[in-house]
């Protein structure tokens, strides 16, 4: 049975909706969601979205998304808008804002929440990388580009399935595109197109395979070579920064910065065997796999960046971290750490008076507040010091003026964030691309959702890239904040090794027979 019916779409049609999701729910718990990718991820353009709630039980929907039939894309301020009909496509350049240019094209399309389907029914998803900031900020291009991929990209998707945890169901989701002035007869039509469509997705989703196996460090044994990791910056050079970086914060100009740097690897590695990986080692908030022809971005974020829902926008400040412990009681030992570390403190409620700044610029006056307050939130491997802010959006903006407002976030830029943006520019030289950006979907409904693009790896030509940063205080010492960044990007390097402790036991490779 398709949801809505057709009597619903008719309706729905009257009420200035352009885009109605169609769904058909099917019972589907001899499968995961890693399965079901497993079947369509070779597309030109795929991806995979989950999520760990509060970093300890999967939230109830991962969505798999392919076949765009618009990528929009941007370097600077030129941007590109390749068409997709099956095989057949066309590029068309624009120069002007990408962010104008995006809002654009997603506010043609109006579509409304349905309480049979899930909440993220079709719309753009991709991300908006950091160096996209000179394009609405006065903060300069540093003088390196990166050598990674756009500064910006945007799938625009009607085709998605969508995984329920809690059901162990699989929604196959299709848009439907209707006019104003569809006669009966034609809605009628392009319905019995789309429920035809969402069959055939169903019998390709239901053809059996040949189970194969893998060992458990996911394949990388077979003459899969990773090479040297290299840095952007030597650790004499990172000292540096952070020492000029102090100089700045000396005269005032800034309250702390965070400088990062890269790590490239020249691996063979396949993506998904490390986000399967990832995903099995640091289960988090938000998880991603983008395919985008030959580039792949891979990650584990634990910080959302924004979210706008029901004219209510919010972000979540995340600071301060300790180790998990052993046992319970080490475990209640670090939290009790944590809260009781000045400098952790501190640093927290900086970030919380930005977050709350960053909303407060959107929203009406007096609806900003904090929904809880410097609360701990566990996560396989550590615990963070978590705040979260809300408000209510002004009638006048949208989720585009909330992304400028918030992106990016201090966690990954400092205070003031402007100023820290500039020093930014000036002492790491060169551009961060995906790293400090955001990456999350656009919906069709009006939903937003963002995470912050950190603990994540770029794919491209053969190799990986990790990138990590540092805030840097008055009191920070040069050599520890470089052993910082360091340590952050191992967690993604053995990642992208096959980890830590690779075995030979043989198992499933998660297809069905």
């Amino acid at each position: 049975m398709f949801t809505p019916s057709i009597e619903d779409v008719k309706s729905l049609t009257k009420q200035n909706y352009n885009v109605i999701p169609i769904g058909f729910t099917y019972l589907s718990d001899h499968e995961t969601c890693i399965s079901q990718f497993e079947k369509v991820r070779h597309e030109t353009y795929s991806f995979l979205l989950e999520s760990v709630e509060g970093g300890e039980r999967w939230a109830r929907y991962s969505y798999i998304g392919r076949k765009p039939f618009l990528v929009i894309s941007s370097k600077g301020y030129e941007v590109n808008l390749t068409y997709l009909n099956g095989n057949e496509s066309k590029t068309i350049q624009e120069q002007g804002s990408p962010l104008d240019i995006v809002k654009q094209h997603i506010t043609r399309y109006k579509s409304p929440k349905l309480s049979d389907l899930p909440p993220f029914t079709g719309g753009a998803v991709g991300f908006f990388g950091y160096d996209l900031i000179h394009t609405f900020e006065n903060v300069p291009s540093p003088p390196t580009p990166s050598n990674q991929t756009n500064e910006m990209e945007f799938l625009f998707t009607d085709e998605m399935i969508v995984f329920d945890h809690l059901k162990q169901k699989t929604t196959i989701l299709c848009n439907m595109h209707v006019n104003p002035d569809d006669q009966e007869d034609t809605i009628q039509t392009k319905y019995e197109l789309v429920c035809e469509n969402i069959r055939k997705t169903y019998r390709e989703l239901q053809e059996t395979s040949k189970k194969t196996f893998i060992k458990s460090d996911l394949g990388f044994e077979n003459n899969k070579q990773t090479g040297k990791v290299r840095s952007s910056h030597t650790k004499e050079e990172f000292c540096s920064m952070v020492e000029k970086a102090k100089e700045y914060i000396k005269t005032g100009d800034i309250f702390q910065v965070v400088l990062s740097q890269r790590f490239e690897q020249e691996t063979e590695a396949d993506p998904f065997d490390v986000y399967r990986l990832l995903r099995s080692m640091n289960p988090s908030p938000y998880m991603y796999y983008y395919k985008s022809r030959d580039t792949y971005i891979v990650g584990a974020s634990p910080e959302l960046l924004v979210k706008v829902d029901k004219g209510c926008i919010e972000n979540r400040p995340i600071a301060g971290t300790r180790p998990r412990g052993k046992t319970r009681e080490e475990d209640l030992a670090f939290e009790e750490d944590l809260l009781a570390d000045e400098k952790e403190r501190a640093e927290h409620v900086m970030l919380v008076d930005l977050g709350r700044n960053d909303v407060g610029r959107v929203s009406e006056f007096g609806t900003v507040e904090l929904d809880s307050y410097m609360e701990i939130e566990r996560y396989s491997h550590v615990m963070h010091i978590v705040s979260h802010v809300k408000g209510k959006m002004r009638e006048d903006k949208d989720f585009f003026d909330a992304l400028r407002s918030c992106m990016p976030a201090g966690t990954v830029s400092g205070a003031p964030k402007v100023r820290a943006m500039q020093i930014i520019s000036e002492l790491e030289k060169e551009a961060r691309g995906v790293y400090g950006g955001a990456i999350g979907y656009l919906g069709f409904n009006g939903q937003m959702d963002s995470c912050i693009a950190i603990r994540t790896i770029v794919f491209q030509d053969g190799k990986a890239y990790v990138q990590a940063g540092a805030g840097v205080v008055a009191d920070s010492v040069p050599e520890r904040e470089y052993e910082e960044t360091v340590n952050k990007a191992k967690a993604m390097l053995k990642a992208i090794e096959g980890g830590t402790d690779p075995t030979q036991i043989q198992i499933p490779h998660l297809s069905i027979q």
